[in-house]
């Protein structure tokens, strides 16, 4: 059994972060946000049956540098131009309560891998109809992957941007409410 209500709750953009982390000079990591972005899921009866779909505008991207922020916008990186929207559907959900997994489809760049997302359950408030949920929800993937094979080669070994992504995402949903 979820501790998650069941109901379809809607992401609350103002509320939430969609996150990511990567290498950078083989030395640092550097963080960035998406400032858009929009999803729900649907937590069911049957906890396995439960399913979510999230989108995220690319060209979104906020590193806290517009030369960078720029450059990842570009056909180097995810060319938001050509390809403005990813998106993740989920295909399958496995355990339940205060920790499961949510497997699903991940479109980056205009190709699509599976992926299989940690998710911890923050907790949730609220009487019934008017419940809140907060989740928190990490995976790691390869931007080769996807597409994104920019790089330079770095003159003491290594390369300047790293393979291995962490994302990291803070939810906070709402209960959406039946329209009559």
């Amino acid at each position: 059994m979820s501790t998650i209500p069941v109901g379809t709750f809607a992401i609350d953009a103002a509320h939430s972060e969609v996150g990511f982390i990567v290498r950078h000079s083989g030395i640092a990591k550097v963080r960035g946000r998406f400032t858009d972005f929009n999803g729900s899921f649907t937590v069911a009866e049957n906890f396995a049956d439960s399913s979510a779909q999230v989108t995220i505008q690319a060209a979104s991207v906020h590193t806290g540098n517009e030369q960078r922020d720029g450059h990842l916008r570009s056909a180097d990186f995810w060319n938001a131009e050509a390809t403005p929207e990813w998106t993740f559907v989920s295909t399958s959900v496995s355990g339940s309560g205060e920790e499961f997994v949510l497997g699903g489809d991940l479109t980056i760049n205009g190709v699509t891998k599976p992926v299989a997302l940690d998710v911890e359950v923050n907790g949730a408030i609220g009487a019934e109809g008017e419940e809140q949920v907060g989740l928190s929800i990490s995976t790691e993937i390869s931007r080769k992957e996807f597409g994104l094979t920019w790089n330079v080669a770095l003159e003491g070994g290594g390369l300047l941007v790293g393979d291995k992504v962490k994302i990291v995402i803070e939810i906070e949903a709402a209960r959406e409410t039946a329209n009559v």
